[in-house]
């Protein structure tokens, strides 16, 4: 046992060595870091030869951090937002989260899997508000409003993620992978017609086309949304919910048509 101990620290040093003698490069880096990690995890990410691992030997590279990941994510989301996609480089990225680009490689495999990998948790982060609110209780509108509360504590909690993906649909074109945004629009439409057509069953609204009114209430809470982005310095959140109370209630007087 104990000979073999002594093997496996031997190989472990020439490991090392060998390592170190390695251009590092985006497909080394991240070739590296998982044959360190399953080679000897408990020792070797943490330990003085694989912090000697390091392109720039100034940082610890430890995937095991279980914030590793959300540091790159954040990070990235903050200069996508700020710079585009093809205005920041992976560097910029890690140096910034404090890992290095084993890191990222090791949990994303490239800057355009960090990338892809952002804008699914976003999806991901929709599809959880609207199924809370698809099981809430009340008439359309009351729901209707609820869904446009949340959606503006979202944004105002992810600023920089609203703001990424905005520039993304809205924006220049910026170099970035493709991605099919409509999945977006599509999971919002599709929750306020189901919202619409539980008031048509019950009685309460009364029936025209579904998407009809998805995409006027929609356009309600993207303006609104896009307006407190515009005048940072003036929100006004109450301006969604006075919208849809007067889409609701319309502008005719009595019975006109």
């Amino acid at each position: 046992m104990v000979g073999s101990d002594k093997n496996v620290a031997t190989f472990q040093k020439l490991f090392i060595i060998a390592v170190q003698s390695i251009p590092f490069n985006s497909v080394f880096d991240g070739i590296i870091m998982e044959a360190v990690k399953r080679f000897r995890p408990a020792t070797m990410i943490t330990g003085k030869g694989y912090r000697d691992l390091r392109m720039n030997n100034s940082k610890v590279i430890d995937a095991a951090q279980p914030n590793s990941r959300e540091r790159l994510l954040e990070t990235a989301i903050g200069k996508f937002a700020e710079k585009g996609y093809a205005g920041t480089s992976v560097r910029e990225i890690v140096e910034h989260a404090g890992v290095s680009k084993p890191v990222l490689y090791y949990y994303f495999q490239s800057k355009e899997g960090l990338f892809l990998a952002i804008l699914d948790m976003a999806e991901n982060m929709q599809k959880k508000l609207l199924s809370e609110i698809l099981e809430s209780e009340g008439n359309v509108l009351d729901r209707l409003l609820i869904l446009y509360r949340r959606l503006y504590e979202g944004v105002e909690e992810h600023r920089s993620l609203y703001k990424m993906i905005y520039g993304l649909i809205s924006g220049p074109a910026q170099g970035a992978p493709d991605y099919d945004f409509t999945r977006y629009h599509r999971h919002m439409i599709n929750a306020i017609c189901e919202i619409y057509n539980a008031g048509v069953d019950s009685g309460e609204v009364k029936k025209i086309a579904p998407k009809e009114v998805a995409y006027l209430v929609l356009s309600l809470i993207d303006f609104c949304l896009h307006m407190d982005q515009i005048y940072p310095q003036s929100p006004d959140p109450q301006r969604a919910e006075r919208l849809l109370r007067l889409a609701f209630s319309g502008i005719n007087k009595g019975t006109e048509n």
